[in-house]
C-alpha cells in the first residue's frame, strides 16, 4: 500500500502517492462504481541479483483505493507521475464549490 497525502483547496482534492520504482507505463488509475483504484507494478527484473545493504522501502507492487463522494467530478480526474510520486487531481463538481449568494 503506497503512502498517501490528501490536500484540499477551493477547486479540488490533491492525492499524492509515493510509488518508488514504478514506471509510467505500469500504473493503472481507474474509477469503478464511485471508487478510485490506483495500482502500480514494478519491473522486478531491475532488482535481480542485487543484494540490498540498506533499504528504506519494500520492493513490490502497489495498490490503493478511495471511495469518492458525489462532490468529485469523476470525469475530470487527472494523474501525473514524476520521480516515483503519483499526483492525482480530483476536481470538485461545480455544486460542491463555495459560492457567494447575492442578497436582494
Amino acid at each position: 500500500m503506497p503512502t498517501a497525502d490528501i490536500y484540499e483547496d477551493r477547486d479540488s482534492l490533491k492525492v499524492i502517492l509515493e510509488m518508488p520504482g514504478v514506471d509510467k507505463g505500469h500504473i493503472d488509475v481507474r474509477v469503478e462504481e464511485g471508487v478510485l483504484f490506483v495500482e502500480g507494478r514494478l519491473d522486478l527484473t531491475k532488482y535481480r541479483g542485487l543484494l540490498p545493504l540498506y533499504t528504506e522501502y519494500n520492493i513490490g507492487n502497489y495498490a490503493r483505493s478511495f471511495r469518492l463522494y458525489n462532490t468529485i467530478d469523476q470525469d475530470k480526474i487527472g494523474a501525473e507521475l514524476k520521480d516515483g510520486v503519483l499526483s492525482l487531481t480530483l476536481p470538485k463538481a461545480e455544486k460542491a464549490k463555495p459560492r457567494t449568494i447575492q442578497v436582494s
